[in-house]
């Protein structure tokens, strides 16, 4: 038996609800750069604007500004982003990625910022990876993730 037309095509044209997917802390030998590393002569040129007396239009005082090598250790970074590109966050230029291979997320958790959700895997090093989503994100067994960082999951919709 065939469905009219009309039927069929308000059947095709429902919205289904997103599907929930889980997500585990991605392994960083499989994460890279997205570009590359800013250039000391960047990073003096955004130094003198970043930290001159310009620098208070900005409306705050940073504590990297009174010695370059600060500023540069705080703004020497690039994004980085997980193989399927879920996660990213920045990385100190100082590291190589082979440095990286192998390091394990040592915590995940979900932190909510307005309407946004991040689940945030940290690593050694202070390196954060976070997944940014509208919905929600919910880590299943906390007490297992919390004793093993590698049974770690969340589910997010």
């Amino acid at each position: 038996m065939q469905l009219p037309a009309i039927l069929l095509i308000a059947l095709t044209s429902l919205t289904l609800p997103a599907l929930a997917a889980e997500y585990s802390c991605p392994d960083l030998g499989q994460a890279g750069p997205v570009n590359s590393c800013p250039g000391e002569e960047e990073l003096r040129y955004t130094y003198t604007g970043f930290c001159s007396d310009n620098s208070k239009v900005y409306g705050k005082e940073t504590d990297a500004c009174p010695r370059y090598e600060d500023y540069r250790a705080m703004k020497n970074t690039v994004l980085w982003e997980s193989q399927d590109g879920a996660f990213s966050g920045y990385v100190s230029c100082n590291m190589q990625p082979e440095q990286l291979a192998g390091v394990r997320a040592s915590s995940m958790q979900v932190v909510k910022q307005g309407t946004l959700t991040k689940l945030v895997c940290s690593y050694p090093r202070g390196i954060r990876l976070s997944l940014r989503t509208k919905g929600s994100c919910t880590i299943q067994d906390s007490p297992a993730c919390a004793a093993d960082t590698s049974a770690c999951r969340a589910i997010c919709d």
